[in-house]
């Protein structure tokens, strides 16, 4: 292939690239950058004729990379690293420290948040072009390591990523989640789970391993189990008495707003609560992490109050 062909495309087919290689599957790759898994091979198969080398072993399933794929993968990071600092540094000269800014939302708050942060975003941090993606935590790790997030509201600290100041929200803990009809035992899980199903997060979210781990800890096995990977489809599918849920109260407030039917109790088993966390790269973004967290711990705490009374109240409290 010609290089000059391929130039103008190049920083968009190495962040295909890392985007393939640290989720280790194309598909899954070309979803995050919201690209089709045929544009996503199309990416891969050009740098490796421009590179004349085979970068991917798609003998195996999933495909792994190369010697020369894994060497490409930790120069390309740093490409990307290089030129995504270069952008952080051009935009916070002149007048105005931030003129653009990109945030990372968990999608179950991302409604409730984004007016009141884009407000105080442009009033009183001067930011003129705002980009916000709704998404699940794994989804806010890619775009931080790969710089096309300055900022993350999101239930995972990722304490295993250097360079990022982290400023608690609330630690919440789960509540049982039933139809608005259920009359049965509310005290026992193994009961509940003789008359219906358990609703939950599938194992490909954070929320979904936190509550699968949890449980096989008290040796809780449920019969059945139906799994989604959004709030709203685990709500719609209780509310429609297919089945029960755990929940906590911010991944509860989209549903409550829509008025859907449900009936929420004290979780009859200790020790599940998660922990919301502005996450952002250090020193990058002067005070507006910490008043985003601010800001998001007290739009949140109101309107769990609004919507679910004293056991929203009782069940939020400041972050561990």
């Amino acid at each position: 292939m010609d290089q000059r062909n391929l130039s103008p495309r190049l920083m968009r087919s190495l962040e295909v690239f890392v985007a393939v290689a640290e989720t280790g599957q194309m598909r899954a790759g070309a979803r995050l950058l919201n690209l089709s898994q045929p544009a996503a091979s199309q990416h891969i198969t050009a740098l490796e004729a421009a590179f004349g080398t085979t970068l991917l072993d798609r003998s195996t399933r999933p495909a792994r990379l190369t010697y020369a794929g894994a060497r490409l993968h930790g120069k390309a990071q740093k490409i990307l690293d290089a030129l995504s600092d270069m952008e952080t540094e051009l935009r916070h000269v002149g007048q105005k420290s931030l003129s653009l800014l990109r945030v990372g939302l968990q999608a179950s708050i991302a409604t409730t948040l984004t007016p009141g942060l884009i407000e105080l975003a442009q009033q009183d941090f001067g930011v003129e072009d705002i980009t916000l993606h709704a998404g699940q935590s794994g989804n806010h790790e890619h775009l931080l390591r790969t710089k096309q997030a300055d900022l993350a509201i999101t239930s995972n600290p990722f304490l295993d990523m250097d360079g990022l100041e982290r400023h608690p929200v609330l630690t919440e803990n789960y509540l049982l989640v039933l139809p608005a009809g259920y009359d049965g035992a509310t005290n026992s899980l193994e009961a509940i789970q003789t008359r219906l199903p358990l609703v939950r997060f599938g194992d490909t979210t954070n929320a979904g391993r936190q509550i699968a781990q949890h449980l096989r800890r008290l040796r809780f096995e449920p019969r059945k189990v139906i799994q989604a990977d959004r709030s709203s489809m685990v709500t719609s599918c209780v509310e429609a008495g297919q089945g029960f849920s755990l929940l906590t109260p911010t991944l509860l407030i989209d549903g409550l707003v829509e008025n859907m039917g449900l009936r929420l109790c004290k979780l009859p088993v200790v020790g599940l609560s998660r922990t919301l966390t502005v996450v952002a790269r250090k020193d990058e973004l002067q005070g507006l992490p910490q008043a985003f967290a601010a800001l998001s711990e007290r739009v949140l705490r109101d309107k769990i109050s609004d919507y679910m009374g004293e056991i929203g109240r009782s069940s939020i409290r400041p972050a561990e």
